[in-house]
């Protein structure tokens, strides 16, 4: 997937764009070393699909994760041998050198398995609670306040999440009664919507009386329609200034997923609202779960919000570039960053902000090759068989031949190293 760089250098003469609305003000939680709200730059995070109790697949999972750019990992902790595992996860990761925060999924029986497991409590670094599911009828308040109480004795966030798809059906019933009898009844989409929200922040509320502050709160409403998300998050953003953890659920596979995830949280991303974000994909059999990081990560570049890896522009081709040599290099020079940024992002002060091109022909390609650091203008079909490259908007060199692809790579690698500062320097 290419995608134009957030940042454009200094010589970038295009208009200016319009900036995203200024961030709602919300309280900041820690979760781990990890700051999420409270004016912090936007969190990207993800969820393993392993069998928590299987300690060595979860680990290699997270860390997989972690290295594409998920700050914070969620792994379900639903049986005593899932949370029995989760101290020897933390555990093996440390050794990696890995120090994502893990937080810890909890439906049903979580106030059993954290006072039962000890080390899972303090192993994670925040709770999920649903409060659709935390517990039924008379046990329900109690339950939800045993895992309160383990926050506080462990100094642990929480995140409330209330789901669309498990609604508190004593809240939806009180709800509903209470709109049987307005003199101008809301329709059962906004009922629903208010049942959500309603959920989380009376639940937000329950928690504060048990004594946990503000600081150690995260909301969040999840739906899987895109205007029925964007309804419940401004709704949501009004009415409360707790962190908020935005994301599209079951937002499904492939281009579907994320093309919805990104019509929806770009919208509210636009108008200030999110503070840490996830793109909940549904993976290709046997694909890495990394996807989900990638997209979360290009969504917030693209939209100016932060940055992670240098990102290639790249023509989507016509007939005059009927050569796949273009569309070659573009998933070359794309592949080639994402490899290095691991390495890069140590070494260099910036780096993530460098722009590429990659262009097919003589229309577009050396004034979006001038807008990049480093673009090259391939030849189209009829034109000369060279390709000029540009440097900070000027041209530096012309290839030609078979090498283009390795010397244009060169290139970028040269670039890096004399124009980003070593770190410490």
């Amino acid at each position: 997937m290419s995608a134009v760089s957030a940042l454009a250098p200094d010589h970038d003469a295009r208009p200016s764009e319009a900036a995203p609305r200024p961030r709602r003000e919300c309280v900041a939680v820690k979760v781990g070393s990890v700051q999420v709200g409270g004016g912090a730059p936007i969190v990207v995070q993800s969820m393993t699909n392993t069998d928590t109790a299987d300690v060595k697949g979860t680990a290699q999972q997270v860390a997989e994760l972690a290295r594409a750019g998920s700050e914070v990992v969620r792994v379900t902790v639903n049986n005593p041998e899932s949370a029995a595992a989760v101290p020897r996860i933390r555990e093996r990761l440390d050794m990696m050198g890995v120090s994502v925060p893990l937080v810890g999924d909890f439906h049903y029986n979580g106030h059993q398995l954290l006072e039962a497991e000890p080390a899972c409590a303090e192993a994670l670094a925040k709770y999920r609670i649903n409060p659709g599911n935390v517990g039924f009828g008379k046990k329900k308040d109690s339950q939800f306040a045993a895992i309160i109480e383990m926050a506080l004795k462990y100094d642990k966030p929480v995140r409330i999440g209330a789901n669309w798809g498990s609604l508190d059906q004593s809240m939806v019933a009180m709800l509903m009664d209470e709109n049987s009898k307005r003199a101008e009844p809301w329709d059962a989409g906004h009922v629903a919507r208010e049942a959500l929200i309603r959920s989380a922040l009376d639940s937000a509320a329950r928690a504060e009386d048990l004594g946990l502050g503000r600081d150690r709160i995260i909301i969040s409403c999840k739906v899987s329609g895109v205007q029925e998300l964007i309804a419940v998050y401004r709704d949501l953003g009004r009415r409360s200034d707790y962190a908020l953890h935005l994301g599209l659920t079951e937002a499904g596979m492939g281009s579907k997923g994320i093309v919805a995830s990104t019509a929806a949280l770009s919208v509210l991303l636009q108008e200030g609202i999110g503070d840490t974000i996830r793109i909940s994909l549904t993976p290709e059999p046997g694909q890495s779960r990394t996807q989900e990081v990638i997209v979360a990560q290009e969504l917030l570049q693209t939209m100016g919000l932060r940055a992670f890896t240098p990102l290639v522009t790249a023509c989507p081709g016509c007939g005059r570039t009927t050569s796949t040599v273009f569309q070659e290099l573009a998933k070359t020079v794309q592949e080639h960053v994402r490899a290095k940024m691991p390495e890069w992002r140590v070494k260099y002060d910036g780096v993530e902000n460098l722009t590429l091109a990659v262009m097919g022909c003589v229309v577009n390609g050396p004034g979006e090759s001038k807008h990049a650091n480093i673009g090259i203008s391939l030849p189209g079909t009829g034109e000369a068989p060279s390709a000029p490259v540009f440097v900070d908007g000027k041209k530096s060199v012309t290839l030609r031949g078979e090498g283009i692809a390795h010397e244009f790579v060169d290139l970028v690698e040269n670039y890096v190293a004399t124009h980003y500062s070593a770190r410490g320097d």
